[in-house]
């Protein structure tokens, strides 16, 4: 199924609905929450995906599992989606929060086969036979480690949320104390408390996060410098101890 809106067939009696979609540049899928689990796959582009509790940035050719009811955003950066929409009673060993995964070929290969199915596919033969070894193939993958925790406080949520959007490497812990009126060892220590993180490494893990959209456009080199890093070399040793992978893997330049 194709562009087909999940409300129009989430009354269907299947397990798993398969829907393909693709979004405009820069579209934005504002705050909602699905009765079913979702498998959100990236075919193109980058998404950043956003709960009360995180954000996961979904690199090309990756896909990110959202647990039922859970509220959530999505910033699609050029990307065309081939979504799962399961129901809870069908995985029990669903993530309890966003996990970003990897898509390997035969993952990928079974979700560009699904989405052709009808809403009513038949559940004998070949269609319900892919649907099964989807939930398999899925419930094989590793986590990625593509997110940070964004704290439960307002005061603290709302800075990590700002630093997000205009990542600084000139930011400090100094500088965020004083915007919440608490002196810098009360605050670090409040900090560590809600997202298991130090600021300053916490920082430094949303500036790499920032780098994967970037680098759909930028070349390794330029990415770099726009994030305060003192060489290309420093910033592709820090990405690929962060997340495994050199950041040449996601440049566009670089491809």
């Amino acid at each position: 199924m194709k562009n087909v809106s999940l409300d129009d067939i989430d009354h269907v009696d299947r397990a798993v609905l398969p829907i393909g979609t693709d979004y405009p540049p820069g579209h934005v899928l504002d705050w909602h929450a699905h009765r079913r689990a979702q498998f959100l796959y990236g075919a193109t582009g980058v998404m950043v995906v956003d709960t009360a509790e995180g954000t996961w940035t979904v690199p090309p050719e990756r896909a990110v599992l959202i647990p039922a009811a859970t509220l959530h955003r999505v910033r699609m950066l050029g990307v065309s989606t081939r979504s799962l929409y399961i129901e809870p009673d069908a995985v029990p060993w669903w993530p309890a929060t966003c996990t970003v995964v990897d898509v390997p070929p035969l993952l990928r290969e079974l979700l560009l086969t699904a989405v052709e199915f009808e809403a009513d596919y038949s559940l004998s033969g070949r269609e319900g036979s892919v649907a099964e070894l989807l939930l398999h193939e899925i419930a094989a993958r590793a986590p990625l480690p593509f997110h940070v925790a964004i704290p439960a406080s307002a005061d603290l949520a709302a800075l990590c949320r700002e630093y997000l959007v205009a990542p600084d490497a000139g930011v400090t812990n100094a500088a965020w104390a004083v915007r919440t009126a608490m002196s810098e060892r009360a605050f670090t220590r409040r900090f560590r408390a809600e997202t298991g993180d130090s600021p300053a490494v916490w920082r430094a893990r949303a500036r790499l996060l920032a780098a994967v959209p970037l680098l759909r456009t930028a070349s390794v080199s330029e990415v770099s410098g726009r994030l305060g890093y003192a060489s290309p070399a420093a910033f592709t040793a820090a990405f690929t101890r962060a997340f495994g992978t050199p950041p040449s893997r996601f440049s566009g330049k670089g491809r």
